[in-house]
């Protein structure tokens, strides 16, 4: 980030806004809905990407399962990670388990990747601006 040539508000608004979209429950459109908002905000291509990719293949299973987590426990939901029977998944168990965790991942996610936004652009912004950046 010390290498891009843009303002320590640019940057950081563009990490900040990547890393929304990159904890954001729209899983699998990231990458769309981050290059439609780097061309119609005018962000920083580099610095939104790192952010939108946090959520990668090695990722993804932690945040997303915190994320589920975390909005249960905000909406007062007992969490009970559920248990297939790989052997014996129909789409219809499959579909009803989701049915169950939908709304605390969406509101999970969502919380998460708020504060997450918020927070990578106070600090990004303090150490930006710290380095001499203008």
């Amino acid at each position: 980030m010390l290498s891009l040539r843009e303002s320590p508000r640019r940057i950081a608004a563009s990490l900040a806004i990547g890393i929304f979209i990159g904890l954001s429950p729209l899983f699998g459109v990231h990458t769309v809905i981050a290059i439609a908002l780097i061309y119609a905000l005018r962000l920083n291509m580099t610095a939104t990407m790192t952010g939108v990719y946090v959520t990668n293949p090695f990722t993804v299973i932690p945040i997303y399962t915190f994320a589920t987590w975390a909005g249960s426990k905000f909406l007062g939901m007992q969490f009970i990670p559920g248990n297939f029977d790989f052997g014996h998944i129909t789409l219809k168990n499959f579909t009803g388990e989701l049915k169950y965790l939908l709304k605390p991942f969406v509101v999970g996610s969502t919380m998460i990747a708020i504060c997450a936004a918020v927070a990578m652009y106070l600090i990004v912004h303090r150490l930006l601006s710290g380095a001499g950046k203008n």
